[in-house]
């Protein structure tokens, strides 16, 4: 009995350092994520606007691990496209989807004089989904509200889509996708070539509504 229970303790000081590094949740991959990028930005802010590269770079660098690209870039494409495409295909349009991400996240992180950041509690969305909600706040006070949908994804919280002040991510790629397949007459691999100018008009294009709608 007290080999057993000494086997017991044995086994269970043996799983504490795995318990200890278990996988952060929702929230704080969100909390983390943010802290870095944010801090990062107010260090080098005048160095990214004049080298936007460097930006997206670090952006890829400190966001790119917790984004679930694979499961973002077949739901814009939808089954009905995602099926069609090839292994390669997906591969480039991935990485196409990727470089928009981080442009037009970025773009929104240099157009903010970021100060501070609140993330909110996390909303569970069944087992594997979840929604974070943040908060962040200029030098004058404004709040810009960002929402993340968070994916479990291997056993770690990847980030599946967002809505940076009121514009859904996800969405817009989606339609985007959708109207240039059309317009191409249904060729895949043209309307992957054009994607990343496709979405930076698509942003002007979103923008320049959202302010018309606020004048």
């Amino acid at each position: 009995m007290i080999n057993t229970l000494r086997r017991a303790f044995i086994a269970l000081l043996a799983c504490l350092p795995l318990l200890a590094m278990a996988a952060p949740n929702a929230h704080d991959v969100v909390q983390q994520t943010s802290t870095r990028l944010l801090s990062d930005l107010k260090s080098n802010k005048a160095e990214y606007k004049r080298n936007p590269q460097a930006f997206y770079d670090a952006l890829d660098a400190n966001l790119g691990p917790v984004v679930d690209s694979e499961g973002i870039s077949r739901g814009i494409m939808t089954v009905k496209y995602s099926r069609q495409a090839s292994p390669e295909q997906m591969s480039r349009f991935e990485e196409s989807v990727k470089r928009s991400l981080m442009q037009f996240y970025g773009n929104a992180l240099l157009e903010y004089d970021n100060q501070d950041i609140r993330v909110l509690p996390a909303k569970a969305d069944g087992d594997d989904r979840a929604s974070v909600g943040m908060e962040v706040r200029d030098g004058k006070g404004a709040v810009y509200p960002v929402s993340y949908t968070m994916s479990l994804v291997d056993g770690q919280w990847k980030l599946r889509n967002m809505i940076i002040n009121g514009i859904n991510i996800g969405k817009l790629f989606r339609d985007q996708f959708t109207d240039s397949m059309q317009r191409n007459g249904n060729d895949l691999d043209k309307t992957i070539a054009g994607w990343t100018d496709l979405i930076a008009k698509a942003k002007q294009t979103e923008e320049g509504q959202k302010a018309a709608g606020h004048e």
